[in-house]
C-alpha cells in the first residue's frame, strides 16, 4: 500500500502542470513585456507627438538623411525646404527628428 502512494505522488509532480511552472512562465511573461514591448510602446508615442507638433520653420533631419526647413504642412505630407530652395513634398512618417542646434556644434 505505502509503494502505491508513493508513486502516486512522484507520478503526480513529473507528469502535472506544478504551480513552480506556472510561476515562472508568468515571471518570463512580464520580464518580456518589461524589457521588450513596453518601451517599444512608449518609443513610438513619442514619435506620434513629435509629428504631431511639427510646425512651420522647424529644422528637420528626414530617414533618408535630407536636412531641410519645413515652409508648409498639410494632414499626412510636409514640405520642406533644402539647400538651394529646392522644396521637397514627403510624408509626415519621413521626417525623423528635429535638427538642433546642439547638433550642429558637434560637427
Amino acid at each position: 500500500m505505502k509503494n502505491i502512494l508513493l508513486q502516486a505522488q512522484s507520478e503526480g509532480v513529473a507528469g502535472g502542470f506544478g504551480m513552480e511552472q506556472l510561476i515562472m512562465f508568468g515571471a518570463i511573461g512580464l520580464v518580456f513585456y518589461f524589457f521588450m514591448i513596453r518601451p517599444q510602446m512608449k518609443k513610438q508615442k513619442e514619435a506620434k507627438q513629435f509629428k504631431e507638433s511639427l510646425v512651420k520653420g522647424t529644422k528637420v533631419v528626414t530617414i533618408g538623411g535630407i536636412h531641410g526647413k519645413i515652409v508648409e504642412l498639410q494632414e499626412e505630407t510636409v514640405t520642406i525646404e533644402v539647400e538651394g530652395g529646392n522644396r521637397l513634398r514627403m510624408e509626415k512618417s519621413a521626417i525623423a527628428k528635429e535638427f538642433a542646434a546642439e547638433e550642429m556644434e558637434k560637427k
